[in-house]
């Protein structure tokens, strides 16, 4: 038998397919050095694997029990340091290990280097009175209020060193003027500080507004006042004044909600679509085409790049004398960061242009433009540029689609040619929506408590919509619109908008259409991303382990639990699950918390059917319950509070949504707001009599975004 000294014992690509079995019985120092020298020569497959590594120290920093102090830090950047000189100076064999060591303690030191930077003075107490700013951006909020997000804030007698950066003020009430960015405003408001997490372990709205930089959130109901216009030479605002512009101008031409669509995805400006828009969007699966993602920006590159490189090519001179393809994705570049410039440059949008502009670039450089390396490129610029990103959703559903889709196209390259040629298009679209959706729908369920029945239906009819009409036609007006000939374009941009809110508002409507998914267990979105990478990228024995996760996060999430008794961080809310579904304490009031809850729950019931279940009895402001032969009594109001001394006796547990007079003493477990503003929202299990008590601030930790 001829020996094969110089073959790699991986494919080119490091999927490790053709690799020779090892001798029966190899020794295992033996073992371990084949697997390292494996691992070396695959190393030139292994760049997809970088971001995923830079995700684990990532990770790693947000899911710390507490902030790590310097001794840490110090540990990461030696090791960080370590593994880069071993890369470069080591040994071959411990070139991969050294530079994932490296790559992992990177993350973590990123992401505590991104917290220290962004950190800004929060609210550290409830605030009433007037409130001065500068309008820096206009939405909607949860409520489908006007919103309002103001920085160089001032609030009275508030010290300098205490001023929130950034607030954000939703809007009820009429409102004399419409808020535009640029205008300096005061107004009469209610300001809180960002509140965490409503339930132990569920969403951390104060991570999120610490990172987006917000110190106070409220809203006001008075109208707002306008002390000093928009100054011409604020070039910071210069794309916020000039997107609300266009919006409007969109809007004043294409009448209703299918202008507020058109609006919103070109140009980002998202405040006219109302709460029943949104909600068909998201029931029919086809909110991804309000907010500006990689559909968007790929459709718009797509189209810039193709007129122009045959349009080139229909002009032999100049197709025979210029790099035409080359041209054409300069000039897709451009477009794309126009329209990033324009849509004000979120992190979704921004996500979106570094996709697109990565592979673009790729074809300026003679590389292939759409690869797991272009897109792994894409995911080490955007960790690096924002490491929080990870944890929220748009990121991990951007990628895993992107992912999903390369994955998927590999395999219908092969299969198409068998396929007809009027039918490959259509089934090209199928293949796609399905591939995208699949590694979507688990995502998306995790965090919004949401699955869409009929979400593939929906792509299918509304995407091509959006890529043959919408997209290419707004290209086409923003070019007309300087000589005032934009009216046909944007009279397709109006049948195309239309069409897609049809579709929505037809999917949304069957039986069916939205099926409510219970919170899965923390440990379940790593467990399961890790068993999708390695099925999808690792090699073929690793598909298997890949599969085993998959099917080990699905029965995690399956098989878990929801706390029987669920209390607000405020105390105005208490949610006690029975066997119709949790029973509310109250049928109106903190609405957020009580949505949040019933969502987690898996539950589509309205916060006042919840309330309507059995389980509480008794006046609004006394509601009483009876849990494991134990009495829970709610107090609410200033009726609450003086039926305080009654109330607390036999050892009940009583949740008083106020603070209890000091020195109060009585026969029970008393839970106000002074005990619970330093525990946060409770889940509760009771366990032989007593209460098993899990807080959100123990869950969370005390973290920087908690100080």
């Amino acid at each position: 038998m001829t020996a094969r000294m110089g073959a790699s014992p991986l494919r080119q690509d490091g999927t490790g397919e053709g690799a020779e079995a090892p001798a029966a019985g190899p020794r295992p120092a033996a073992a371990a050095s084949r697997a390292l020298a494996a691992l070396s020569a695959a190393r030139g497959g292994l760049f997809p694997w970088l971001p995923v590594l830079m995700s684990l120290g990532i990770g790693g920093w947000f899911a710390a029990p507490s902030e790590p102090g310097a001794p840490v830090l110090s540990a990461l950047g030696a090791v960080c340091a370590a593994g880069l000189v071993l890369r470069l100076v080591g040994p071959e064999l411990a070139h991969v290990p050294a530079l994932a060591l490296a790559l992992v303690a990177a993350g973590a030191l990123l992401a505590a280097g991104r917290a220290q930077t962004v950190a800004a003075p929060a609210l550290g107490f409830r605030y009433y009175g007037p409130v001065e700013g500068r309008i820096v951006a206009v939405d909607r909020s949860w409520s489908d209020r006007l919103r309002v997000t103001l920085d160089r804030v001032v609030l009275r007698d508030t010290a300098p060193a205490r001023m929130p950066d950034r607030v954000r003020v939703s809007l009820h009430g009429d409102q004399v003027e419409r808020p535009e960015p640029g205008l300096t405003v005061i107004l009469t408001a209610h300001l809180t500080p960002p509140q965490g997490p409503v339930a132990p372990g569920g969403f951390d709205f104060q991570r999120l507004a610490f990172f987006d930089g917000l110190g106070a959130v409220g809203y006001a109901r008075t109208p707002m006042l306008i002390l000093d216009p928009a100054r011409p030479g604020d070039w910071s605002l210069a794309a916020h004044r000039l997107r609300m512009r266009v919006s409007q101008g969109i809007q004043a031409r294409i009448a209703g909600q299918p202008g507020a669509f058109a609006a919103a995805v070109l140009t980002g400006d998202r405040s006219g679509i109302e709460a029943a828009t949104d909600d068909s969007m998201r029931a029919s699966n086809l909110y991804h085409l309000i907010s500006i993602s990689g559909l968007h920006m790929g459709l718009l590159a797509g189209f810039v790049f193709a007129v122009i490189r045959y349009g080139l090519a229909l002009v032999p001179p100049l197709a025979l004398r210029l790099p035409a393809k080359k041209i054409a994705a300069a000039a897709a570049i451009a477009a794309a960061a126009a329209y990033l410039w324009l849509s004000g440059a979120d992190v979704a949008t921004e996500r979106a242009f570094v996709m697109a502009a990565v592979m673009l670039a790729a074809v300026l450089v003679d590389r292939r433009a759409v690869t797991l390396r272009s897109v792994a490129l894409a995911a080490l610029i955007l960790l690096v540029r924002a490491p929080e990103s990870l944890v929220e959703p748009g990121f991990q559903m951007s990628f895993g689609a992107t992912v999903a889709l390369i994955l998927a196209w590999r395999p219908w390259r092969r299969l198409s040619g068998r396929v007809p040629a009027l039918l490959r298009p259509a089934a090209g679209l199928v293949l796609s929506s399905l591939a995208a959706g699949l590694a979507t729908a688990p995502i998306a369920a995790a965090h919004f408590n949401r699955m869409a029945e009929y979400g593939l239906l929906a792509n299918l009819l509304a995407v091509p919509a959006m890529g043959m009409a919408v997209m290419p036609a707004g290209v086409v007006a923003a070019l007309l619109w300087p000589l005032g000939l934009e009216g046909p374009a944007l009279w397709v941009v109006d049948i195309g908008c239309r069409w897609i809110l049809a579709v929505s508002d037809a999917v949304a409507g069957l039986g069916g259409a939205v099926v409510a998914v219970r919170d899965p267990p923390a440990a379940v979105l790593p467990v399961l991303a890790a068993g999708a990478l390695l099925a999808g990228l690792g090699a073929r024995w690793l598909r298997l382990a890949g599969l085993a996760l998959v099917l080990a996060a699905a029965a995690l999430w399956l098989t878990a639990t929801r706390p029987p008794l669920l209390i607000a961080a405020d105390g105005a809310l208490i949610g006690l699950m029975t066997p119709q579904g949790r029973a509310l304490s109250r049928p109106a009031g903190a609405g957020f918390t009580a949505e949040s809850w019933l969502e987690d729950d898996g539950d589509m019931a309205t916060q006042e059917a919840a309330a309507a279940r059995p389980g509480f009895t008794g006046p609004a402001h006394r509601r009483e319950a009876r849990v494991a032969d134990r009495p829970l009594r709610h107090l609410t109001g200033k009726t609450g509070l003086s039926a305080l001394p009654e109330a607390c006796r036999d050892g009940a547990l009583v949740v008083l949504a106020a603070r209890a007079p000091e020195g109060f003493a009585g026969d029970c477990d008393l839970w106000d707001q002074r005990r619970l503003a330093g525990t946060g929202a409770l889940a509760l299990w009771p366990e032989r009599g007593k209460w098993r008590i899990v807080t959100a601030r123990e869950v969370t930790g005390d973290r920087i975004w908690r100080r």
